[in-house]
């Protein structure tokens, strides 16, 4: 059964399909939060409910009860034109590409980060044409989420896969203090780990920032960074 949207003018439609529940609620939640429609369903059988839902992008698993994922990403492809990702346990190389054979857009193999899937899927929605293009500017610091590229002051920043992924989480959240198990959480999607990982990454990542201007993450000890353009 498609769930309601989170807000009355959603950014876009997102159905997620996935027979696991702990899985489609966590998946559904972060859209929802994010601000899209979701529609939740447990397998693929009901492709006429999920084409009347009309989404501008279908998150599926591959192993799904009744029709599987490839199967119907096959459909939704060819009567709808709908964007695909997959979101599976299955990470054999041979998987990947029967899953870019029938037109995913994108694959990613579980578990994922909730922060990365939402990242991928602006990007994939904005590469169809369903979002526009998402170009943030924080200060003289520019990111094109859709490029993954960052300039600061006209120089590019090069920045490692984590790097890049913490520096549009402390952008998307600027001005908040963000405790290291916090972005444990939510960046590297788990929280039970050593906080010195935050640390290490946020000292690389400063200094390739501090390469090309003054200090944008602030550190407050015992409490964590903060990304505040205005306190440089």
């Amino acid at each position: 059964m498609a769930a309601s949207p989170a807000v009355p003018d959603p950014a876009a439609r997102v159905a997620v399909v996935e027979d696991e529940p702990a899985q489609r609620g966590a998946i559904a939640g972060a859209f929802e939060r994010a601000g899209y429609a979701v529609g939740a369903w447990i397998d693929g059988s009901d492709v006429e409910a999920i084409s009347a839902f009309r989404p501008d992008l279908a998150i599926l698993d591959v192993r799904l009860p009744g029709r599987d994922g490839l199967e119907l990403a096959r459909i939704l492809r060819d009567h709808d034109d709908v964007p695909v990702m997959f979101v599976t346990a299955r990470e054999a190389v041979a998987d990947r590409l029967a899953g870019f054979a029938v037109g995913a857009d994108d694959y990613l193999v579980k578990p994922v980060v909730l922060e990365e899937l939402l990242a991928r899927a602006g990007a994939v929605l904005r590469r169809s044409g369903r979002l526009p293009r998402q170009v943030t500017t924080v200060g003289d610091v520019v990111i094109d989420e859709d490029a993954t590229l960052v300039t600061r002051a006209g120089h590019p920043v090069a920045l490692t896969a984590t790097e890049y992924r913490l520096l549009v989480h402390m952008v998307h959240h600027r001005g908040r203090t963000l405790s290291k198990i916090v972005l444990l959480t939510q960046v590297w999607g788990y929280g039970a780990y050593d906080p010195n990982l935050v640390e290490v990454h946020v000292s690389a990542l400063r200094r390739k920032l501090e390469a090309h201007g003054p200090r944008l993450i602030h550190t407050l000890p015992r409490l964590g960074y903060r990304l505040d353009p205005a306190a440089a």
